[in-house]
C-alpha cells in the first residue's frame, strides 16, 4: 500500500488518513492557539484523523483531564469541520472525582462527558484504554453495544490489550452477539517492537483488525535528536530515554535510519514513520507535534515511500536479535 492511500477499519465504513495526528499535545506541550494553527495544517493536508482521550492531559500540573477533547472540540466547531474528521477518543483511564475503569456505568458517564468537551454527537472510534480485569468483558462490551445502537459510536477499539485479552473480547463479542473491537492500539515502533510483533500481530492480521501504533518516534529518539548524553541533559525526558534507547541497538538504528534519510533526503524520524506505514499489519501510526513546522514533517512522511533495500537495512538493524 502506498503510504497516501486511505487506510479502512474492517467493516465499520471508516477510513482513516494514513497518520494519525496524536492529541494528547493539545492542552500541554501545545497551547491552544498553536493547537488550533496544527489542526488548520493537519486538515489542509488530508490528515483528518486524530487520537485524544479523556484523561489527556490531566498529568499537567492545575489540569483536570479533558483539556485536548476541549481545544479539540472547539477547533472541530468553529471550523465546521466534524464531518471531515476521524475522531478517536478513549476511556477508562483515572479521571479523578469522575472515576475510572470500563464498567458500564462508568462508560456511560465518560462517554457522555468526551461528547459535551467534543461538542459532538458521535465518536468514530471510542477505545478502552487499558483492560480492566475487575470488570467482565461481556458488561463493557454490553455498553458499548449500546452507544453503538444509540449512534454515540461508530467503532470500538481497544488499546494496550494483549493477544490473549483481545482474543477474549472477540470470543465474547461472537458467543453473545456484542460489537467486536475493530481496532488496536499497542505501542509499537522501530526500536519497540516486541509488544506487537508476535501474537498481537498475528491475532490483527487473522482477525482482519485496524492497528494504529503510539509512541511512533519512541518518545523522540528515533528522530535523531538524542544521540549523546549531552543531547539527554536538553530534555526533562532525557534520563528516561537514555536509559532506555541509548545502547548499541539504539545507535545501530539511529545509523540505519541516517543512511536511509540521506538517500531520501528526508529526516529521521520521516523515515521512522514510513517504515511503520509500510509495515505489515499497521494501519497507520500515531504522531505528535508541538508546531507547525513539525506537522509539516508528519506531512512529509506520508509522501515517503521506502524501497525494498530501505526497508531491509531498517528491518535488519531493529532486530531484537541483533541486541
Amino acid at each position: 500500500m502506498h503510504p497516501t492511500a486511505p487506510r479502512t477499519i474492517g467493516q465499520t465504513g471508516i477510513t482513516l488518513s494514513p497518520l494519525v495526528f496524536g492529541g494528547n499535545v493539545f492542552g500541554w506541550t501545545s497551547d491552544k492557539a498553536a493547537s488550533l494553527a496544527m489542526l488548520d495544517r493537519l486538515l489542509d493536508a488530508g490528515l483528518t484523523s486524530i487520537d485524544t482521550a479523556d484523561v489527556y492531559s490531566r498529568w499537567v500540573p492545575g489540569n483536570q483531564g479533558g483539556e485536548s477533547e476541549t481545544i479539540l472540540g472547539e477547533w472541530m466547531q468553529s471550523r465546521g469541520a466534524r464531518d471531515r474528521i476521524q475522531l478517536i477518543t478513549k476511556v477508562g483511564l483515572d479521571m479523578g472525582e469522575a472515576g475510572q475503569g470500563l464498567s458500564a456505568a462508568h462508560i456511560e458517564r465518560a462517554v457522555e462527558a468526551s461528547l459535551k468537551r467534543l461538542r459532538t454527537d458521535r465518536i468514530d472510534v471510542y477505545f478502552s484504554h487499558r483492560f480492566d480485569d475487575g470488570v467482565p468483558q461481556a458488561e463493557t462490551l454490553g455498553a458499548y453495544d449500546r452507544l453503538v445502537r444509540a449512534g454515540k459510536v461508530r467503532a470500538i477499539g481497544a488499546s494496550n490489550f494483549t493477544a490473549a485479552q483481545v482474543r477474549a473480547a472477540l470470543d465474547v463479542a461472537a458467543a453473545q452477539g456484542l460489537p467486536r473491537y475493530a481496532v488496536l492500539q499497542p505501542e509499537y515502533n522501530l526500536h519497540d517492537r516486541a509488544g506487537f510483533d508476535g501474537p498481537l500481530r498475528d491475532l490483527a492480521l487473522a482477525e482482519g483488525l485496524a492497528v494504529i501504533c503510539y509512541y511512533s518516534l519512541a518518545s523522540g529518539f528515533l528522530t535523531g535528536k538524542y544521540r549523546s548524553a549531552a543531547d539527554l541533559a536538553q530534555s526533562p525526558r532525557g534520563a528516561g530515554i537514555g536509559q532506555k534507547y541509548l545502547n548499541p541497538r539504539g545507535l545501530r538504528i539511529l545509523a540505519a535510519l541516517d543512511a536511509v534519510a540521506a538517500r531520501h533526503a528526508a529526516q529521521p524520524g520521516e523515515v521512522a514513520l514510513a517504515w511503520l506505514m509500510a509495515r505489515p499489519g499497521v494501519t497507520a501510526p500515531i504522531a505528535s507535534a508541538s508546531n507547525v513546522a513539525q506537522v509539516e514533517g508528519l506531512v512529509r512522511a506520508t509522501q515517503l515511500r521506502l524501497s525494498a533495500d530501505d526497508v531491509e537495512a531498517l528491518d535488519a538493524a531493529s532486530a531484537p536479535e541483533a541486541a
